[in-house]
């Protein structure tokens, strides 16, 4: 008989196989095989992009031109708009208002066919750094109420490009899944007045069955309720709403724990595709920090959404995170 497992923020339930519990040579996933040919994102092609509005380059180099290791440009076809005000309206018993947001795309890397795990330490660094100075200047447009950090490689995890990249979404709402994890995470610090999140490190740390790595300053691990088979949550140790606040030497730590932690997944199952999404508080006075704690979840592209998860909202893991977790650590 398989285990159901809640979730203890949104309540959410996963149904994991105990019984038949797969192994890595069970998943038959869809290999990200790069092709090539022309990529506006490549060194060289900078014309191909929209302007930069950041970027870290060689000195003596001029925008919108190689000598680059890190750009930010608008999405050329964006969600959002940054110009013009929100306007909401009803339409009947409808709710309306103008496409008010911003969206950009931070490109990691010159380098085309490279991941995470392919890149030096002090390039990782740099992307971490951007994406922190991304949303403090995001955070200063009180329209927006939510800035959505996520990261789509492979094709099968939805990336139109095939260029490693990360895209930011600043919205001028707090999204659902979101509001439901601030409004679980509330409720928890209500009744025991404690962050939920710190307490899921501390059971982690104490149990050890599904920690994947772990430095001074962050933990990696596969989450008790994992909604996907190698599902992983990179979360610092210390209680803190906004990524966007960490020093130099915890960027420096957190860029050596995502390196390692996509390299052990890709160990497993070479070509992978996955997406991670980065967990934010909401800003501009949406919510009080005190119950939310900032982490990035990483979702391999291992199997597909079908009938009774989207009918039912639970989702079914053929592998326990304790077992996932033990393949990574090769025990």
């Amino acid at each position: 008989m398989g285990e159901l497992r809640r979730d203890p923020v949104v309540g959410r339930w996963v149904i994991v196989d105990t019984d038949h519990p797969a192994s890595p040579k069970d998943f038959n996933y869809e290999q990200n095989i790069q092709k090539g040919g022309v990529c506006p994102f490549c060194y060289g092609n900078e014309s191909m992009t929209p302007p930069e509005i950041e970027c870290f380059r060689e000195q003596g180099t001029g925008s919108n031109t190689p000598g680059w290791q890190v750009r930010v440009v608008a999405n050329k076809f964006p969600a959002l708009q940054i110009e013009g005000d929100l306007d909401r309206r009803p339409l009947g018993l409808y709710d309306m208002s103008n496409g008010v947001g911003a969206h950009e795309v931070i490109i990691e890397s010159p380098y085309h066919a490279k991941d995470i795990p392919d890149l030096l330490p002090q390039e990782i660094e740099n992307y971490i750094k951007i994406c922190c100075h991304r949303a403090v200047d995001l955070a200063k447009d009180k329209r927006f109420k939510y800035l959505m950090f996520f990261r789509n490689y492979g094709s099968a995890a939805g990336a139109s490009l095939e260029h490693a990249h990360t895209q930011v979404v600043a919205l001028p709402m707090v999204p659902k899944n979101v509001a439901e994890e601030i409004t679980g995470a509330k409720s928890y610090f209500d009744y025991r007045e404690r962050c939920v999140f710190c307490d899921i490190i501390r059971q982690e740390m104490q149990e050890k069955e599904r920690i994947v790595l772990e430095n001074k300053y962050f933990l990696s691990f596969c989450p008790f309720v994992s909604r996907f088979p190698f599902e992983i949550w990179i979360m610092p140790k210390k209680h803190s709403g906004y990524f966007r606040t960490m020093g130099d030497d915890e960027i420096r730590l957190l860029a050596e724990i995502l390196k390692e932690t996509i390299a052990k997944v890709k160990n497993i199952f070479p070509n992978l595709s996955y997406n991670y999404i980065l967990h934010v508080a909401p800003i501009n006075g949406d919510t009080d920090v005190e119950y939310y704690h900032w982490h990035i979840e990483f979702m391999p592209k291992l199997t597909q959404v079908a009938g009774f998860e989207w009918g039912t909202g639970f989702y079914i893991d053929p592998i326990t995170p304790e077992r996932a977790a033990k393949y990574l650590n090769n025990k």
